[in-house]
């Protein structure tokens, strides 16, 4: 920005913006780097800079003399770079604190701030003082202010946390101590899921690697056992995460979701809906992985876009074997005796081997000959019909002849189910063809997809093979290829229960966050299908429903009738005996399991003891709020609801938030084969890259992936991940637009709140020096009426922020609260009280005014301290522990300290904005040192047009000159005074103007010199666009747009060479020569 136009500003009487001030290093003292010393340290100041300045005399002459005898050299050695010192390495902490007890305070603070001392002892000492819990009146009652409970979504026991729960963690949590604040009634419910699938491949997968054995090696119950192990192990390593994570969990009631009080709901849920026709047994398609041999939820499936003709690998093939997806293949099938070819098109070119008919549009002329004929199989003996239906066959796309195989694709199923089609299985449970196959019998799925291919050719039937951009069905899990395929297996009719989940919306008992989630709840709900529970494992539920084999007979395991449900043997027995009196049978219980998500859809009410009417149950449920990914909004938050309305009569919740999915600092999904999934204990505490590298090493990553990731981590982490803290990591994960649907997670920014940390430790430290250790604060924080304005005005930057901070979090807008506490803490009473009151405290400033200000001061940070303690628990009970406690507060911790709330004796409107006056002075003075280079012993005056403004400025001048960097003076003038000769101005308003000394100070002809150069080159480049737009014809021959965009340059060089040439006349006015 030129001088004038900075000047220019000056004219129209508004002072620029402030930017914002940089971070305190670790090792300032002082809580703003951007403030000089106060006055009142200027003898000491001016003691060590004349030392200061003999010394460097001293060096000087040092200097020059060696100068001039290696001048006298004939030859000049070069000089060799001294190493810099290492820096030292941080002391490893270790507590002394007994596990339980609380800190011991007493010792001095430290220079700076350090997570790992900070964060030590504070949680054990909360849970054994039992604040986590909730609390109720002396009958057990409800909080007359009310409740608030939190069933946080259990995490898999799949090993470790990442990112993604830390960010649950920290918004449920940072809501949950907002609350237990607050005075409500908070019980905040955690735990872990068995995580099925999951689970159970980790730990085939580690036994295969450690032990080369597979699961049927072990055996069922054997297996079963190792995988409780492993639970046993990495289950506490998730629990131990939590409590890293400050999660204030009533641990008395941790959850899992195979203990027994779950297990219990579970059983009790099966039995109630098959009792009740909405659980039933069907041979239906499902979404079935060979690798894995079990079916999938649609959750568990990932869409892989390709975009054209692709070679892949597929787990259980070789490594070097590829497929080709991503295309067409078309071939014919030959007519039957009319000598005639229908061809059609298919990205499953094996599947043929199951087609059972061919589809046509009812109204495509091309093909209303063969309406009811046939076309034969070309490898094995099948008539297969030619039928119409609309909807099937496309008369523009393609051929507009469509293969219809009703067992092995989820839209030709429907076809099937209109024409009453054949349903033939071609597929084995082990990714081979079957009986029905002829002469692919025993082949692996993917190898028939290629011979398939070379046997059309040989009896001319393969037409050509076309490129198709489209998605691929993958197992989330595995990677491999999902295929369609019929198995009976348990559903759940899910119609009859979306109804009612949908009406929890309409009528208001149930809330979604944001708003803009309702519309696909509705169009997710009025759109559901039946849901698949069956699940081919080992590990989870076993399903409470029971084959009975009656003797002597071969009953049909399809048939639901010879099917019964029980919450155990006992129960299962009598009721086929009920069925089947008199009649000799033995149950054979399902082997399968439950789809997770079943169990996990019982939970807000399952973990209250349902279907006991327990006296939990009773009291705190419904819960109140539930807060998740809105990628399972549907999988999970409308399965919950869909059950607990129909078990329960309520919605399990009131209010549904949606979080952001987090990607990295690139915009990816987190995913372990690029090697930026993040656990959150590294961001904590710090890891280098070589430990990255280790733990991809150790984790249940493909081989053939690890390099990728590797790489992916060396790009990311160059040099690992810096130590953050957990309270840094909250806060980061909170300062998010949290609603939106993606976070881009960068750990640099994380690393910046930690400095955040740092400032606070700073400010907090800074401030009990000036408290003084004799210092006791008042009985109340109500304010004497002896305040001064900075004083006035920073109580009513209090009740600003606790105002927003309250509104914020009660809209669950941790992005707006976090913004609103950080604004506060580091540009209000850093950035301005503290270093404003500088005068004020010194010892030998007026003694009540002094006592004032400290009083002011700490009501300041006990209330910022509280204000910020739900998002960072850790340093703020830290430092709060330090402050002196009034008299009327006798509260042990700041987590069940009452939250600051907004006083009206605070609001000042009038000394805001007179104090908004002092800091447009102290905005000018640094615009103006910046301006004009005059960055150290600046010296500065105020001048007047009233007595009033006089003084006023007079009162606030020593506070001002605390905010101007390098300011050496501040002289505040009377009307009529005048401003010495060789000053700068900057207006603030039409009574008051800041002034700085520049004759002096600057080489004003070097300056002038500059302005004079750019003022040429600016003339030059105005007389050469002038030229062009005096061209013949530039009018007709140059569009209107471009001659907009010229004119609009001109315009410019314009004001550009006005604004210079002012500022030469500036300069010549400073330096005398007018």
């Amino acid at each position: 920005m030129s001088y004038e136009a900075k000047l220019q500003a000056t004219a129209s009487g508004s002072a620029s913006s402030a930017s914002n001030p940089p971070a305190a290093t670790p090792d300032s003292e002082s809580p703003s780097d951007s403030a000089p010393e106060t006055k009142n340290q200027g003898k000491n100041e001016a003691k060590r800079k004349a030392k200061m300045e003999k010394f460097l005399k001293k060096q000087a002459v040092l200097n020059g003399a060696e100068s001039t005898d290696s001048g006298a050299k004939k030859e000049k050695k070069p000089k060799e770079k001294e190493a810099k010192a290492a820096p030292k390495p941080k002391e490893t902490f270790v507590s002394t604190t007994p596990k339980g007890e609380k800190k011991d305070m007493s010792q001095p603070m430290a220079g700076s701030y350090d997570p790992v001392a900070v964060e030590s002892s504070w949680y054990d000492w909360w849970e054994k003082q039992k604040y986590f819990e909730p609390k109720t009146g002396p009958n057990g009652e409800i909080s007359p202010k009310g409740k608030f409970v939190v069933t946080a979504p259990p995490p898999n026991v799949t090993g470790r946390l990442h990112i993604g729960h830390a960010l649950f963690i920290a918004i449920q949590d940072s809501l949950v101590r907002w609350n237990r604040m607050r005075g409500l009634t908070t019980l905040f419910v955690g735990g872990t899921d068995h995580g099925g699938i999951y689970t159970q491949l980790v730990v085939e997968n580690q036994v295969w690697k450690h032990e080369k054995r597979t699961r049927h090696d072990y055996g069922r119950e054997a297996l079963v056992d190792k995988i409780w192990e492993w639970r046993s192990e990495y289950g506490h390593t998730i629990i131990n995460q939590m409590r890293r994570l400050g999660t204030s969990f009533d641990w008395s009631r941790e959850r899992f979701t195979l203990d027994d009080m779950l297990t219990r709901a579970t059983r009790e849920t099966f039995v109630r809906l098959f009792d009740d026709g909405i659980i039933y047994r069907s041979n239906r398609l499902v979404n079935w992985c060979h690798h894995l041999n079990t079916t999938l939820s649609n959750l568990e499936v990932e869409n892989k876009e390709l975009k054209g003709r692709t070679l892949m690998g597929v787990p259980g093939y070789a490594p070097e074997e590829k497929f080709e997806f991503g295309v067409l293949v078309h071939f014919a099938y030959e007519v039957e005796s009319t000598g005639e070819r229908i061809i059609v098109a298919t990205t499953r070119i094996e599947t043929m081997l199951g087609d059972t008919a061919v589809a046509v549009n009812p109204n495509d002329e091309r093909y209303k000959h063969l309406h009811g004929k046939f076309v034969r199989h070309p490898f094995i003996d099948r008539r297969i019909p030619i039928i119409t239906d609309a909807e099937a066959a496309d008369m523009e796309f393609g051929t507009g002849a469509v293969k219809i195989t009703p067992a092995h694709d989820f839209n030709d199923w429907e076809v099937g189910k209109r024409h009453n089609l054949s349903f033939i299985n071609i597929l084995n449970e082990d990714g081979t063809y079957n009986e029905n196959t002829g002469p692919y019998n025993g082949m692996l799925r993917f190898h028939v997809r290629k011979q398939i291919v070379e046997d059309l050719k040989k009896k001319g039937l393969y037409v050509d093979t076309t490129e198709n951009p489209m998605q691929i069905p993958v197992c989330s899990k595995s990677g491999d290829v999902i295929e369609p395929l019929m198995k009976p297996q348990w559903w759940v009719r899910c119609k009859d229960l979306a109804e009612p989940a949908m009406e929890a919306v309409r009528n208001g008992d149930l809330e979604i966050t944001p708003s803009r989630s309702e519309k696909d709840w509705f169009k997710w709900l009025g759109d559901i299908r039946d849901w698949c529970v069956s699940r081919q494992l080992w590990w989870g539920h076993r399903i409470p429903a029971y084959f009975v084999r009656i003797a002597g007979q071969s009953n049909d395991s399809c048939d639901p009738a010879y099917w019964v449900a029980g919450r155990d043997l006992d129960e299962a027995t009598r009721r086929a005996k009920e069925r089947f009196p008199d009649t000799d049978f033995e149950l054979e219980q399902d082997p399968d399991v439950l789809d997770t998500w079943f169990s996990s859809g019982l939970w807000p009410f399952a973990a209250m003891g349902w279907p006991e009417n327990t006296d939990d149950f009773e009291k705190f449920f419904p819960t109140t709020f539930m807060e998740t990914g809105w990628d399972i909004l549907f999988f999970w938050i409308a399965r919950m609801v869909m059950l607990g309305i129909y078990l329960t009569g309520k919605s399990p919740f009131s209010n549904v938030f949606c979080h952001a999915m987090i990607r990295d600092a690139h915009g990816r999904k987190m995913s372990k084969s690029l090697g930026n999934v993040i656990d959150p204990i590294d961001v904590i505490a710090g890891i280098p890259l070589e430990q990255l590298h280790a733990k991809l090493e150790d984790g249940n990553l493909d081989p053939r992936e690890f390099e990728k990731a590797k790489d992916g981590q060396t790009k990311d982490f160059p040099s690992g991940i810096p130590e953050c803290g957990t309270d840094a990591l909250r806060f980061a994960l909170c300062a998010n637009p949290i609603a939106n649907t993606d976070i881009n997670l960068d750990i640099q920014r994380v690393d910046g709140y930690r400095k955040f940390c740092n400032k606070l430790w700073n400010a907090t430290r800074f401030a009990l020096m000036k408290l003084g250790d004799d210092f006791v604060p008042l009985a109340e924080a109500t304010p004497t009426g002896h305040e001064s304005l900075a004083e006035k005005w920073i109580l009513q930057r209090l009740n600003v922020a606790v105002r927003s901070v309250n509104a914020a979090l009660e809209e669950m807008n941790l992005m707006a609260a976090t913004t609103a506490i950080y604004s506060f803490w580091l540009y209000e009473l850093c950035d301005v009280y503290i270093e404003y009151i500088k005068p004020i405290t010194a010892p030998d400033a007026d003694a009540d005014g002094r006592r004032s200000a400290q009083q002011t001061l700490y009501t300041c940070l006990d209330e910022g301290l509280k204000l910020l303690h739900p998002i960072m628990p850790f340093v703020t009970e830290e430092l709060w522990q330090r402050l002196p406690r009034r008299k009327s507060d006798a509260v042990p911790s700041i987590c069940i300290a009452p939250y600051p709330v907004p006083r009206d004796e605070y609001d000042d409107s009038k000394a805001e904005a007179d104090f908004e006056v002092a800091m447009n002075i102290a905005k000018a003075g640094r615009s103006l040192a910046a301006d004009y280079n005059v960055l150290a012993k600046s010296t500065f005056y105020i001048s007047n047009s009233s007595g009033a403004s006089y003084a006023h400025t007079s009162a606030q001048a020593d506070g001002i000159a605390t905010l101007i960097k390098g300011c050496q003076s501040i002289t505040v003038l009377k009307p009529g005074e005048t401003t010495p000769a060789g000053c700068a101005v900057f207006s603030i308003s039409d009574e008051i103007a800041m002034h700085l000394l520049v004759r002096g100070q600057v080489d004003i002809a070097r300056e002038i010199t500059k302005l004079e150069g750019k003022v040429s080159k600016t003339l030059k480049l105005k007389s050469g666009l002038e030229a062009k737009l005096n061209a013949p014809k530039y009018t007709i021959i140059v569009p209107v747009d471009v001659r907009e965009a010229n004119a609009s340059k001109l315009n410019n060089y314009e004001a550009e060479i006005d604004a210079l040439q002012n500022a030469i006349k500036t300069f010549l006015t400073l330096k005398g020569d007018d």
